[in-house]
């Protein structure tokens, strides 16, 4: 009995030690696989929030329109969005109100006519003393509301723009009117883009040498 009592002891000591790394390594195991499911989680998580933040910014530029602008001829002024994957469907213009015009709209072909304004603007300028004759550096203001597509989406943009243009002649023989450009000024809410027009129109024709 007293070899067999140690023998005994020792071997249970041994299947406790034995237990407890089992026991160890099972939680051990369980830990290590709740970190693995976390990881992967937040791994998805930052995934899915990096393609969520990229889908919003590619939104955001696809809404933004920005319109480029070529001239034909010298009354005529032919209008693209900058960006090839924005097809403008239809605009609609504003005029400053000192022009007494109604805005015209657009349909599938964007652009600006020198006669929509240039009789009204000629008699705008009379009003406001302003000289005869401009080699090209002239600007009438207007606010250009555009729908357009891009990526399957309908997009609408107002902003304000700068039609450049030149005068020349006299008031017996008559003045006709360059266009020479456009360029883009400043975004505008819908409900704002007539009182900036206005705005800026009298900026433009208050101080004048």
């Amino acid at each position: 009995m007293s070899d067999t009592a140690p023998e005994t002891k020792e071997a249970a000591a041994i299947r406790r030690r034995w237990i407890t790394l089992g026991e160890s390594v099972a939680v051990l195991a369980v830990v290590i696989s709740a970190v693995t499911l976390y990881l992967n989680w937040a791994d998805k998580r930052e995934e899915r929030a990096e393609k969520a933040g990229e889908s919003r910014k590619a939104s955001a530029r696809a809404a933004k329109l920005v319109l480029r602008a070529a001239s034909v001829g010298d009354d005529r002024i032919a209008l693209a969005a900058s960006d090839p994957a924005q097809i403008i469907q239809s605009q609609t213009i504003r005029f400053p109100a000192a022009l007494a015009l109604a805005p015209v709209d657009t349909s599938g072909d964007a652009r600006i006519e020198a006669g929509w304004f240039d009789g009204a603007l000629k008699k705008a300028r009379a009003r406001a003393k302003l000289p005869d004759e401009s080699v090209g550096d002239e600007r009438l203001p207007v606010a250009i509301a555009t729908r357009f597509t891009a990526g399957g989406d309908t997009h609408e943009s107002v902003a304000l723009y700068d039609i450049g243009y030149g005068i020349k002649g006299g008031w017996i023989a008559g003045h006709s009117l360059t266009l020479r450009g456009v360029a883009r000024v400043e975004g505008l809410s819908a409900t704002g883009a007539q009182v900036a027009v206005d705005a800026r129109w009298a900026r433009l024709t208050a101080k004048r040498p």
